[in-house]
């Protein structure tokens, strides 16, 4: 249950999850998956929550997006959201229509509490009271409320039904006004790729792909507000520098496929104790002999090959990791805190804000260790992904960003 409202104020939020694995295996992950969305809810007890979803209906998407419906009303109807008296659940699930799928949900839960607060409709331009639950999954290219796109085709040539884009939604809290950007990057299509130069041609990619989104979010269509902007970002580790530090004392191995020049895996052997096998690369493979170093510290040493943010550092802030990677979990019930061995753990779950934003955030909060930016489910299997949040309360009245939020009748 949310904390009573006695000054004005509003507790903040804001969780991304990729959710692909809860739609291959509804069964077994579906249920701890919401069970573990709820506690954060229990714990943090905020006014306001955000959850932004990436591959809403799972990779195989024609046979299990049947899937997303149940859920969807399973976490509507948990006690946990009981006092959430209203909602706007924007789900992205016609796969039919290529040229626009994304995937995507975006989903906002605002407690019974929280009364001042209004939606924007980006074609009137002006903000909206929101009353009751809607959950919206067929007029969403008609749907005033929100902005969705897809990143140009030719971006990542490579994947002809690419789902990667963003949406966008925009929101008024008495005088706060922000943007909310639910966004889903290119990934790593190649362990052999990605390990080939420093950064990786992905790396590329996905620097691009961000560029064209923050653009189209900051552009002169409409008054520019502090945006905060969470997803499954795909960012990796710098793979040819983790891979040098992880086996600096190792040869490494080229075996090439069968009757051509092109490599199928790389070995990586210790030059002493019998030729220990270190690391095993391959396209879809990332077998390392010590997965503890992913996990020690909550392998926050490796964040220094953690790379691809700093070339936005002018614009776009996020606060410090103390968690361990949040990709690839495996999808195994039994081993919650295991990584596939199929890519090198990283952080690819992310919560950033622009510069407005964090200065909204820290503005509000007395006390910055009040902040929590962290993991769900540690102990708990939730998929490939971990979910990231970030909890804060914004204060009212304190806020340079004043807008007339005008009420659309």
């Amino acid at each position: 249950m949310a904390e009573k409202l006695t000054e004005p104020g509003a507790g903040i939020l804001l969780v991304t999850a990729n959710v692909g694995s809860l739609f291959e295996d509804p069964e077994n992950l579906q249920k701890p998956w919401i069970q573990e969305f709820c506690q954060t809810v229990k714990t943090h007890s905020p006014h306001f929550v955000a959850l932004h979803c990436q591959e809403v209906g799972g990779k195989n998407y024609e046979a299990s997006m049947m899937h997303v419906d149940s859920f969807i009303k399973d976490l509507l109807s948990s006690d946990a959201m009981s006092g959430f008296t209203r909602a706007r659940v924007y789900l992205d699930k016609n796969y039919k229509s290529q040229e626009h799928f994304t995937a995507l949900g975006s989903c906002f839960f605002i407690h019974d509490s929280l009364k001042n607060i209004q939606q924007f409709d980006f074609k009137a331009k002006k903000f909206k009271k929101v009353d009751g639950k809607v959950v919206d999954s067929d007029t969403l290219m008609t749907s005033t409320t929100l902005e969705k796109e897809k990143f140009p085709q030719h971006y990542f040539p490579d994947c002809k039904w690419s789902r990667k884009g963003f949406i966008r939604t925009r929101w008024a809290l008495a005088d706060c006004v922000f943007d909310l950007v639910n966004i889903h990057l290119f990934h790593d299509a190649s362990n052999l790729v990605a390990w080939e130069k420093s950064p990786s041609v992905y790396s590329g990619t996905r620097q691009k792909a961000l560029c064209y989104a923050l653009d189209r979010i900051s552009d002169q269509r409409y008054e520019k507000v502090p945006y905060f902007i969470f997803g499954d970002f795909n960012f990796r580790l710098d793979s040819k520098r983790v891979i040098e530090s992880l086996c600096s004392a190792a040869a490494m191995q080229t075996v090439k496929a069968d009757g051509t020049n092109e490599v199928d895996k790389l070995i990586f052997r210790e030059s002493d104790n019998d030729h220990k096998v270190v690391l095993q690369l391959e396209k879809k493979l990332f077998n390392y002999i010590n997965q503890d170093v992913f996990r020690e510290n909550n392998g926050t040493r490796l964040l220094e090959f953690d790379k691809e943010l700093s070339v936005f550092k002018d614009r776009l802030h996020e606060l410090g990791i103390s968690f361990p990677p949040s990709y690839p979990y495996s999808e195994d019930c039994s081993q919650s805190k295991q990584y596939m061995n199929t890519r090198c753990p990283s952080w690819c779950d992310r919560i950033l804000m622009s510069t407005r934003a964090k200065d909204l955030l820290l503005k509000s909060e007395s006390d910055e260790k009040s902040i929590t930016y962290d993991h769900m489910g540690p102990n708990v299997c939730m998929g490939d992904h971990k979910p990231v949040y970030l909890h804060f309360r914004l204060t009212f009245g304190k806020h340079a960003n004043k807008h007339k939020c005008c009420v659309v009748q």
